[in-house]
């Protein structure tokens, strides 16, 4: 199989605190999981369900651990749809897995086990899976959790651009300081940005990539550094999209956020069906934010919400 949208780097799991403030460190307090995680995989997970209607295909290159973790990741994406012949099965590592804590102003908390997530290398991107590419989606967390995962994102564009020209290259710049210094992140950030044609950052990622304060001059800004298209994503209060000639503020949905975990990768994963889709910019941010706004009602980082239920929400929210 030789998919058309195609996203790699790490596969985990998610272990969650069942409430907020609860701290890592609080003894005998209770997690939730494991839930199938990695943004880049949900990402792809998401475009995966939304692109039922077109008939895109989808495929994912990463690595899991020869344990019950990986193989809970590898059915999920399987049973949504997604191709998974790339991902390897690492017999020295143990899967991935994220411990994650929320607080109540919104900001959260991880404790890494990298285990076999860093493990994809340019020698897991093969020429011949590229060969129906049309989007390749990069993940900031992907560029930073291991120098070999990195140089398989730098990888993957390169061929992606040899095999389709017109290629449309997403990034999402996913910054996490707890993975590695921010200094770094913003230099081995530089060559996607040159490369990518969206952009899919949030306010305070937006300005420390364009190194300037005020989110939305940022990411006009940001527009001069090589993205035809910087969609702004906002949470709760939606997302604005920014090109050369227009500047597009698209509001949320209002709804009873239960867990907000990967909305802003699902949301990227339905952005870019919805422009291989023809779509104005203004019908996909809707949808986007629409994918967006059903997750963040659904615990755990992976739900399975459909296409038309999506459609169904943004009919009955009008």
């Amino acid at each position: 199989m030789s998919p058309q949208i195609i996203s790699l780097g790490e596969l985990l799991v998610e272990i969650m605190r069942k409430k907020i403030d609860v701290p890592h460190g609080k003894v005998g307090a209770n997690y939730r999981g494991p839930f199938p995680s990695g943004a880049p995989a949900i990402f792809i997970d998401s475009a995966t369900r939304m692109s039922k209607p077109f008939g895109f295909t989808t495929g994912f290159i990463g690595v899991v651990g020869d344990d019950e973790f990986g193989t809970c990741i590898v059915e999920k994406l399987k049973l949504d749809g997604v191709d998974t012949s790339q991902i390897r099965i690492e017999k020295e590592k143990t899967t991935g897995i994220a411990f994650n804590q929320y607080n109540s102003d919104g900001s959260r908390k991880f404790i890494f086990a990298a285990g076999a997530a860093e493990e994809t290398t340019p020698n897991d991107i093969k020429e011949d899976y590229f060969k129906g590419i049309k989007s390749l989606h990069i993940m900031g967390s992907a560029l930073s959790i291991s120098k070999k995962s990195r140089e398989a994102c730098y990888q993957a564009i390169k061929i992606a651009q040899k095999k389709n020209p017109d290629v449309i290259i997403s990034f999402d710049p996913n910054l996490r300081p707890e993975m590695l210094d921010i200094k770094i992140i913003l230099k081995i950030c530089q060559p996607v940005l040159d490369s990518c044609k969206i952009l899919f950052p949030s306010g305070e990622e937006a300005e420390m990539l364009a190194g300037l304060k005020g989110e939305i001059e940022a990411c006009k800004k940001l527009l001069t550094l090589g993205p035809e298209i910087v969609v702004l994503k906002q949470g709760s209060k939606g997302c604005t999209i920014f090109t050369k000639q227009e500047e597009i503020y698209i509001p949320g949905f209002k709804v009873e956020e239960i867990d907000p975990t990967g909305a802003g990768d699902s949301f990227g994963g339905a952005f870019i069906v919805g422009y291989l889709a023809g779509w104005d910019l203004e019908k996909i941010a809707k949808f986007s934010n629409a994918v967006g706004a059903l997750k963040v009602q659904h615990f755990g980082p992976m739900p399975e919400t459909t296409y038309e239920e999506t459609e169904k929400f943004v009919f009955e929210n009008k």
